[in-house]
């Protein structure tokens, strides 16, 4: 097996990245404090062409080298928008058409591998600050809660990593199809 070079991967510029069709599929980030976690979320994004992330409250927004260093561009090429108060964000989705999913551990939360997407479903899904996660205010404005199984002694996983995982999953049949 040899490793691919980046000039065999066939990605897309920035330009044709921006122009092409995106998943109808918005990340919030509710008062994520580390502008690495930031980054990683915009790299992720990128790479399952999540149509935007929305940043909220203490959430900062590119330009940062600090997210610039996780994100490796992807700040360029993914939309954002930000919002002081993530309720607004949330009410904003949904004006916009958007089923909100908090990415938490509630009571009726429906497991990540029982969720079926529907392909005429805009989401939206909220992940949030790393120490108290997505504010309960924020929780009880979403139209549901996803949860990410996990078998271990914690309780919780780093949020880009978390997003990461409900991309793909969410992601996974759409970007086969297309």
């Amino acid at each position: 097996m040899r490793k691919l070079k980046v000039t065999e991967m066939g990605r897309m510029s920035v330009a044709e990245y921006r122009a092409s069709d995106k998943q109808p599929i918005v990340v919030v980030l509710d008062h994520v404090r580390s502008l690495y976690n930031v980054g990683s979320v915009f790299r992720s994004s990128d790479a399952f062409r999540i149509a935007c992330v929305v940043l909220c409250g203490i959430t900062a927004c590119p330009p940062h080298p600090e997210i610039h260093k996780t994100a490796l561009g992807a700040e360029e090429s993914v939309d954002w928008k930000y919002f002081e108060r993530t309720e607004d964000a949330v009410c904003w989705l949904k004006e916009q058409g958007y089923t909100v999913l908090a990415i938490e551990q509630c009571e009726g939360s429906t497991m990540l591998q029982d969720f079926q997407r529907q392909p005429e479903v805009r989401y939206a899904i909220v992940l949030g600050n790393e120490v108290k996660g997505v504010q309960q205010e924020v929780v009880d404005m979403c139209d549901g809660c996803l949860e990410i199984p996990q078998y271990g002694t914690k309780h919780s996983l780093n949020v880009s990593v978390a997003a990461g995982i409900v991309l793909w999953y969410m992601s996974r049949k759409e970007l086969q199809r297309g």
